[in-house]
């Protein structure tokens, strides 16, 4: 539950301006901040909304009705909501399957790279599955963090849990790959593929925009430190927490999460993580004030945010009511 305190806060004109600035310099796509917004805002609480609400939250994004209406009309259609008629009002719904994709989608954020990496390789080697298969084997396999080491030929260091078998079930492809985990052996010759990580990853251009991405919000999240405590102003907070979190998603789907032992010494991507951390657990309790004030659903006020909501960046602190 949001904290108790609820100490009137006095919006700061520099966030403000930095809000307005963000937005002008890059307005969001309607569609992608509505998938962000449900993602981090509203599954936590139950995943369901009434329209009219989801109009004003979004109002502040420069996202007017029509832009509202027709996204989550075009999210229904595509099997991620499910609307329900209120009288006048509609009621929009995480579907089963839109809240399994959007675990999937969003676990990475709130989870700190695991670096307890064995120095084992997954390795897949994919036959000749016809050109559209294909294509979406390398979409699925890049999304959880493997690179192209040649010709249908895929790896990334070995976890305990393996997407694969989910993704070729999803493909129909059991029988058109091969797959199996090895490790580097230096004495045998050759290339390890180790030292081919950057051959299979741009961690050139990720890196570049890791530090961009740090430029963008350093500055404005050290405001909120500076001017705001101890009471964020809600709104501000949920803004920036909703931008922040779009940005970095955008950017960590570019991101194989790599153990630190194939990275860059001074890899922007720690602080990336450390940053998104430390403005949510600076201003959770004020975004979802605002939250809670702004939505309904069918029977009043939002559900209270889960178990998992808490637990994200490696903890929340949870408030009595």
């Amino acid at each position: 539950m949001p904290a108790a305190d609820h100490t009137p806060s006095v919006p700061d004109p520099e966030i403000h301006r930095w809000i307005r600035r963000e937005l002008k310099r890059e307005p969001p796509r309607a569609p992608s901040l509505i998938i962000t917004v449900w993602g981090d805002s509203i599954a936590p609480h139950g995943g369901a909304a009434m329209l009219g609400g989801l109009i004003d939250l979004f109002a502040p994004f420069g996202i007017n009705e029509r832009l509202v209406r027709t996204s989550v009309f075009r999210l229904a259609r595509e099997g991620w909501l499910k609307t329900k008629p209120i009288g006048r009002e509609s009621l929009y719904r995480l579907t089963p399957d839109g809240g399994r994709r959007f675990q999937q989608a969003y676990r990475r954020i709130y989870a700190a790279p695991d670096d307890a990496w064995n120095e084992s390789w997954e390795i897949i080697v994919a036959g000749d599955p016809g050109r559209t298969q294909r294509r979406a084997l390398g979409q699925e396999l890049q999304w959880e963090g493997f690179g192209a080491f040649d010709s249908g030929i895929y790896a990334r260091p070995a976890s305990t849990a393996s997407a694969v078998p989910r993704i070729a079930a999803a493909l129909d492809l059991e029988n058109e790959i091969t797959v199996f985990r090895a490790r580097d052996d230096p004495g045998l010759g050759g290339r390890t593929l180790a030292s081919r990580v950057t051959d299979a990853w741009d961690l050139t251009a990720l890196a570049r925009h890791y530090r961009e991405f740090l430029r963008r919000y350093g500055n404005v999240i050290d405001r909120f430190r500076m001017a705001n405590k101890p009471t964020p102003d809600p709104a501000h907070a949920f803004i920036v927490r909703t931008l922040l979190i779009h940005a970095y998603r955008r950017v960590l789907l570019r991101d194989p999460q790599l153990p630190a032992a194939l990275l860059p010494l001074d890899w922007p991507g720690t602080a990336a993580y450390a940053l998104c951390r430390d403005f949510y657990r600076l201003t959770h309790r004020a975004a979802e004030r605002h939250l809670l004030t702004t939505l309904a659903t069918a029977s009043g006020r939002l559900p209270p945010a889960s178990a998992e909501f808490y637990a994200r960046f490696g903890g929340l602190a949870v408030d009595a009511a």
